[in-house]
């Protein structure tokens, strides 16, 4: 029998023990034949993960989805199928898999940020699909060693940044530091040898001492007539490693590579315990951590500290109830394994508060990347842990404000805000807060709310994205003006009229993008700041070059004048440069007629102008420059370097010899990390541009310069 059947019999009765079985042969006879990387049977796979949930506690339905969560992915199984033999709670968590799946195997990198959001969502509405993810994950991490390095170090990086926080935050210790030893073994491969190594060995000279500790601690108990268990736990490798990289210490400098736990029956005697450990040996200062008084976000509770024996000697023990080792062990997943009759479930309740929270605030970041990096500090800050007046423990995130603060109590509180007493110390807004803090807030229910820079004060995402929803609501005439405004002024400086790019065509593309009911919700978002006007007008330049309709087809000869220009020959009719490519005397350009904008000039290598040849053909006209002085025209250009102070610094001090003129500036990095400086210059002619770059070019610390051309 194999393990999982047995689990099952082992763990299920009556009417759960039959679904689940029929759900184990349903998966086997839906993935028969299909094998995995390693070649094994494929149906090893959902029976791990379904033994890990079953490991953890969970339900009939969870483990009844784990057993299926690849068939409607993977065979010709349909939701229809799954939901007429297992009904709609499995179909719901099965449909829920699925989906991540799509999301973190099949997306592109540029759509990873709203692929986060949507996943995070989505895990809201049942927290059990994040759970069999977590097992599915941690099955796929044990099983790495048959896929590609390339594969295996972007699968582990993945892992790291998003699947362990995700952990963490719901407390399931067991999977959190197995998924992190897993992810060091590929990244990290010398580091992770290294320590399975050497710890081995040290936890071997380290036992008789071990044994001391728990045998000198089972003695306080009995003295005491306390019942509890006392051990020794190895700390994992990922923690060991990131003290060492952290703390820059060497592996003998570590000498907590085991803690001993100490189980009890009562909060009273977790207390009793802690006291006597201390009257028996010194503490070390600043190494006491009361987490039952304060729990974690996660509701982890226990009694930390390090003391030293009398063989000076450190150690770190931790002391806990039985049910808050439940909590520290299983996390959210003990609500499953440890079923008691309560009258109502608020402990749950609470341990699932932070991703309401979040939803809370979701609403107010149009940008996904805002999102998806507001979420990761929400899931790595680390913990800072202030007192209200009245004694109530807030956490917030490291070097938070008495605005984070007043956010966390209530949005209100916070958007009334006018002053803080810190330690009842009138301080200011930015100060930064300390644990153990006492924070009172001021309000004046006449306060006209936040201030822009606010946003730049506060460190948390929830007081961010709360400040950014009272502009959004409380300004937003003056959004939409200000956001109108501002795509507009940047149109016009490319070369478009706003009118011509935002059609009801290329308004349902941002809307499908960026779910905006009408245009002045989208004016208003560029206004307070949630999109940037860029990531709007890109799209509607791109959709306005591929989808606007053609023009009925020319004949004769055309003329127009830009500034020195003859098409065909001839000149007099309206044209104007493209911002594509931004031609300059000397360039060799052809015309494109523009439907109701005449004829546009492109130089003749523009790669949109490539792209016409065929079926526009027929819009291309010979164009060359009229004999004229004294034009001005403007050329863009990239440059490229380490240091994006050195890049700029350099094209200052040319453009300044030459007397030349700096009409516009962006400056981004790459995904390489590199500095990229795209510059529109104010010039004379094609010699003035090929001088420029000249210039540009002979500044070792310069790694690349061109012409912009816009693909």
């Amino acid at each position: 029998m194999s393990t999982a059947l047995q689990m099952i019999y082992d763990n299920y009765t009556g009417e759960e023990r039959n679904t689940l079985l029929r759900a184990y042969h349903y998966a086997e006879e839906a993935h028969s034949g299909q094998k995995r990387a390693s070649g094994e049977a494929y149906f090893i796979h959902p029976c791990a993960v379904a033994q890990i949930l079953m490991e953890l506690g969970l339900d009939c339905a969870t483990v009844a989805a784990a057993f299926l969560h690849d068939v409607i992915e993977d065979t010709p199984v349909t939701e229809e199928d799954i939901r007429s033999n297992f009904g709609d709670e499995v179909l719901q968590l099965v449909s829920g898999v699925t989906k991540l799946d799509k999301i973190f195997f099949k997306s592109h990198e540029e759509e990873e940020a709203e692929n986060f959001r949507k996943i995070f969502v989505a895990m809201a509405k049942d927290i059990r699909v994040i759970i069999i993810k977590l097992a599915d994950r941690l099955h796929n991490m044990r099983s790495l060693n048959f896929l590609s390095k390339e594969r295996q170090q972007r699968m582990a990086r993945e892992t790291l940044d998003i699947y362990t926080p995700l952990a963490g935050r719901l407390g399931i210790s067991q999977i959190k530091c197995e998924l992190e030893d897993l992810c060091l073994k590929y990244l990290e491969p010398e580091a992770y040898e290294f320590l399975v190594e050497n710890i081995h060995q040290k936890l071997y000279e380290r036992h008789n001492f071990v044994d001391y500790v728990v045998k000198e601690i089972k003695a306080i108990l009995d003295e005491s007539k306390i019942e509890g268990e006392v051990f020794g736990r190895p700390k994992h490798f990922y923690s060991i490693y990131k003290k060492m990289t952290q703390q820059n210490k060497s592996l003998e400098q570590i000498y907590d590579l085991t803690a001993v736990r100490v189980i009890v029956g009562t909060v009273d005697e977790c207390y009793e315990v802690f006291g006597k450990i201390h009257k028996r040996w010194k503490p070390i200062p600043g190494r006491i951590k009361d987490y039952i008084a304060t729990p974690k976000p996660n509701m982890y509770q226990s009694l930390h500290t390090t003391v030293v024996t009398e063989f000076g000697q450190p150690f770190e023990i931790q002391i806990r109830t039985y049910e808050m080792h439940k909590t520290a062990e299983f996390g959210i997943a003990a609500h499953w394994k440890y079923k008691e009759k309560k009258a109502d479930d608020s402990a749950f309740t609470e341990r699932l508060s932070w991703i309401r929270e979040v939803l809370d605030w979701e609403g107010g970041l149009k940008d996904s990347k805002d999102f998806m990096e507001s979420l990761k500090t929400e899931l790595y800050s680390s913990e800072l842990l202030v007192f209200t007046p009245k004694g109530k423990v807030i956490s917030l995130a490291k070097d938070a404000t008495p605005i984070d603060f007043a956010y966390a109590i209530h949005s209100e509180i916070g958007n009334h805000c006018v002053g803080a007493k810190v330690n009842s110390r009138i301080v200011p807004l930015s100060s930064t807060l300390h644990t153990g803090d006492v924070v009172e807030i001021q309000t004046n229910p006449n306060s006209k709310g936040p201030s822009w820079d606010w946003l730049k004060i506060v460190k948390s995402s929830s007081a961010r994205a709360k400040i950014k929803q009272f502009f959004k609501r409380e300004m937003k005439e003056e959004n939409i003006k200000l956001g109108k405004n501002m795509l507009e002024t940047e149109a016009k400086r490319r070369g478009y009229a706003l009118s011509d790019l935002l059609t009801e065509q290329s308004f349902e593309k941002i809307a499908e993008r960026f779910s905006f009911a009408n245009q002045d919700e989208m004016f208003a978002s560029v206004g307070y700041g949630a999109i940037t006007v860029y990531q709007v007008l890109f799209k509607l330049i791109d959709f306005y070059k591929k989808e606007v309709p053609k023009p009925p087809t020319y004949h004769g000869e055309l003329k127009a004048d830009a500034g020195g220009v003859l098409v065909k020959g001839q000149s007099g009719l309206l044209t104007r440069f493209a911002g594509c490519c931004n031609p300059v005397p000397g360039d060799e350009i052809v015309g494109f007629v523009s439907r109701g904008r005449g004829v546009v000039i492109h130089r003749a290598d523009c790669p949109n102008v490539k792209n016409l040849e065929g079926e526009g053909e027929d819009r291309i006209l010979p164009a060359e420059w009229a004999q004229t002085e004294g034009g001005r025209f403007v050329a863009g250009i990239v440059i490229k370097a380490k240091d994006q102070g050195v890049a700029l610094s350099v094209l200052t001090s040319v453009v300044s010899e030459m007397r030349l003129m700096i009409v516009g500036v962006n400056s981004r990095f790459d995904k390489n990390k590199d500095a990229v400086i795209e510059a529109n210059i104010r010039l004379n002619g094609k010699e003035d541009i090929d001088r420029l770059i000249t210039k540009i070019r002979q500044d070792e610390r310069i790694g690349e310069v061109f012409r912009t051309v816009t693909k």
